[in-house]
């Protein structure tokens, strides 16, 4: 349990809803920020201002899933207050409180390095990627199913990176009837890719498996499908990215060569707000109830 723990919650948007649910559930008195238009009640939180007591008296900081940007600040679509973490809030922070995030910015990374703070970023961890993966996934049909003309059954589909996001993609896409190729860069994936019956090939030899294509989806988050791609895929073909920004895909040249390409990150927190809050709450739980812990027994 999180009894006598103050956590402090810096905007977010509906995923936060539910982490809110989980903590007071565990009992944690939960201090939230940024929650002023929400039309229904808090489930037990306290809204709060962000002032220096605030920030002073917090055993965790938990941030929205993509934490702050690059110069602080915080999304909180349940205000129409601008929201930012300053310096002097991290400043504030007792040594032994930790900050939660989905993923951090620069920004966060060097403040909480200047201040000794530690930092947790919750899409790093395999559990909450794979688990994640679920809704990206169904997100990802879901728009392959509302910009094309054709059924996913049947259709000439190409998967980059087999990493956690891809793999279920992959696996996803096979279920529903597509012919799915797979670029891969090690051989373990390679073979990996061929036992689950894929069509596995390497990314250097993308341009050759880009001319019969109608669906591309990348997972990779540096430039892949670049103009000499596109220059060879079919006018029907649609890119998807599920990158994060700003995605492996030249946009520009995409929209002069007439081919769809759409950016898609952060799918979880749009199709299924829901389970995606639920994946980060269990996920905050467990965590800070073993930080809280640890930290009380060093201090």
């Amino acid at each position: 349990m999180l009894t006598g723990a103050n956590i402090v919650l810096l905007g977010g948007d509906a995923r936060q809803l539910e982490v809110i649910r989980r903590l007071t559930e565990l009992d944690a008195t939960v201090l939230a920020v940024g929650f002023d238009k929400l039309s229904t009640p808090l489930d037990g939180a306290v809204q709060a201002e962000p002032d220096g007591q605030l920030f002073e008296e917090a055993d965790a900081l938990i941030l929205p899933a993509v934490g702050t940007d690059e110069d602080g600040t915080v999304t909180a679509v349940f205000s129409d207050r601008e929201l930012r973490l300053e310096e002097a809030h991290i400043a504030r922070l007792s040594r032994h409180c930790k900050v939660y995030t989905g993923m951090a910015s620069r920004y966060l990374r060097e403040l909480c390095a200047k201040y000794g703070i530690g930092l947790v970023e919750l899409f790093e961890r395999d559990d909450v990627a794979i688990y994640n993966s679920i809704p990206t996934a169904e997100g990802a049909v879901m728009m392959a199913i509302q910009h094309t003309d054709i059924t996913i059954h049947g259709s000439n589909a190409v998967v980059l990176g087999m990493g956690r996001t891809g793999l279920t993609l992959a696996r996803t896409l096979k279920a529903m009837g597509a012919k799915v190729k797979i670029g891969v860069r090690r051989d373990e994936h390679f073979a990996r890719a061929y036992e689950m019956g894929l069509d596995p090939f390497y990314l250097k030899d993308l341009v050759v498996h880009a001319a019969n294509l109608d669906l591309l989806f990348n997972t990779i988050p540096t430039m892949i499908v670049t103009a000499q791609i596109i220059a060879q895929m079919p006018s029907r073909a649609v890119i998807i990215d599920l990158a994060s920004k700003p995605g492996g895909t030249d946009f520009r040249y995409a929209e002069r060569r007439g081919i769809k390409a759409l950016l898609a990150p952060s799918l979880p927190g749009i199709v299924a707000p829901k389970t995606a809050g639920r994946i980060m709450a269990d996920c905050l739980g467990r965590l800070l109830m073993e930080d809280l812990r640890l930290g009380r027994e060093k201090r």
